[in-house]
């Protein structure tokens, strides 16, 4: 059976839908005028406090938006899934995941404008939305959208939950020799309290937690590479010149470090994968583009941040060809240069990052699920079934469930890139009328500044 999953999983994330996800990134940028360059403005919205959102339709506020998505990003696919891309793919696969991310943030400002631009409000007065309701209500293309929320609520078990349970109770067990079952009685019954809650318990829960934790990581990536500068320029051009080595373009349509780099650039900041509109759609915003360029923010996060403090900490301790897999590569890698405090860096985050995952993706997974039933009592029973499901990762060996979740999360793409290339107009549109009354605001906050003065 692993044999099998391994060989579907090859070819549903081969050549052609790895094309189709950066070449919807490059479609976007080009579209949209390189929306990138207002990522400085994007972060003041992010932290932006305006009379008009609170105004708004909308359950959490952007900033809880932005941590909710960030929490089921940043995850073991920061410190794992960079690993067993420079194991598999060199150096070089770090460049490539920079590159995925700069198309990346292209393409998670078009979903989250199209969360927005298509949500409805349900019964219990609480937004909805994301790639099943743009594809059903803007692309007309509704059994699009169901094939989207079936591999969305089966896919959130794998990426989302028992992946990540695993690497919490794994980090536990190793660092300070809690016994598993232990750690997966804890982990169901904080992800119990957290989830019972809904979006607002989930997205007070992330504006606090998701900030702590990613500074904690950072900071320590950072006392390693200042105290290690003499080495970090080393790192950085092995990285830029392995990317473009012979035997990284020569081997297929892509090449084998051009395809881990963007595979586990996807799978850190799920950029195409449809995942983070779901919660962008809960956000209270006056206009579809104020909430995309929040939603960009993640992957710069992400990847740009989160991911190159692994990459380049990996590639600086060169121990990717000794053997060592993995999440173990990374703690191993902060331990050469910390020792002890190092490896527990990358414990103590892998758990954090791990959990928050859990409680983020929990969301997504309902959501997808209400959509195709429609009933509070599904989604009842989906959160009881997420937290056992909680458990079971945390105890259980699940090398297999790895391979489900990276072919449910290809299934996931698909529909979702279809939507994202067809609404492409949709998504310039709202972008010009955004931008248009952003140059009004900016104009009238001037003329208040000068009558003040």
């Amino acid at each position: 059976m692993i044999g099998f999953l391994e060989q579907v999983s090859a070819f549903v994330w081969g050549p052609p839908l790895l094309i189709l996800i950066v070449g919807t990134g490059i479609y976007l940028t080009l579209r949209l005028g390189f929306v990138q360059i207002l990522l400085p403005t994007a972060l003041l919205n992010a932290f932006s406090r305006k009379k008009q959102d609170k105004l708004s339709d909308g359950d959490i506020s952007h900033y809880q938006a932005l941590t909710t998505q960030m929490a089921a990003t940043i995850g073991t696919g920061n410190i794992v899934g960079v690993a067993t891309a420079v194991i598999a793919g060199g150096p070089g696969a770090v460049f490539w995941m920079w590159v995925m991310a700069i198309f990346g943030m292209a393409t998670k400002y078009a979903e989250a404008v199209l969360a927005v631009k298509y949500r409805v409000k349900g019964e219990d007065g609480q937004m909805s939305g994301g790639p099943m309701y743009y594809l059903e209500r803007g692309l007309k293309l509704k059994w699009l959208a169901v094939a989207f929320a079936i591999f969305g609520s089966i896919a959130a078990f794998g990426i989302g939950n028992m992946v990540q349970t695993n690497a919490v109770s794994a980090a536990a067990e190793n660092s300070f020799n809690i016994p598993t079952w232990v750690t997966g009685i804890i982990l169901a019954i904080v992800t119990a309290l957290v989830i019972l809650g809904g979006i607002k318990s989930i997205g007070r829960v992330t504006a606090f937690f998701v900030p702590i934790m990613a500074v904690f990581y950072i900071i320590g990536g950072l006392i390693i590479m200042t105290l290690n500068f003499d080495i970090v320029p080393a790192a950085i051009n092995l990285i830029l010149t392995d990317a473009f080595t012979a035997s990284a373009v020569g081997g297929g349509i892509l090449g084998t470090v051009i395809r881990y780099g963007v595979a586990r650039g996807i799978f850190s900041n799920e950029a195409g994968l449809g995942s983070a509109p779901i919660a962008a759609a809960a956000a209270k915003t006056d206009y579809p583009g104020r909430q995309g360029l929040v939603s960009m923010t993640q992957v710069f996060i992400d990847t740009i941040i989160v991911c190159s403090i692994t990459g380049i900490t990996i590639v600086m301790a060169d121990l990717h060809q000794t053997g060592v897999a993995g999440g173990a590569l990374t703690g191993e890698s902060f331990g050469v240069f910390l020792g002890t405090p190092g490896v527990l860096i990358v414990s103590i985050t892998t758990i954090l990052f791990a959990y928050s995952t859990v409680i983020a993706w929990s969301y997504y997974g309902e959501k997808c699920l209400n959509y195709l039933f429609k009933s509070p009592k599904a989604v009842t029973i989906y959160r009881v079934v997420w937290v056992v499901a909680v458990f079971f990762g945390a105890t259980t060996v699940i090398d297999i469930v790895w391979l489900f979740s990276d072919i449910f999360n290809a299934l996931m793409a698909i529909p979702n890139l279809i939507g994202l290339l067809g609404l492409s107009g949709v998504v310039a549109y709202e972008t010009k009328r955004f931008l248009k009354v952003a140059k009004e605001e900016r104009e009238q906050e001037r003329a208040a500044k000068s009558k003040s003065a």
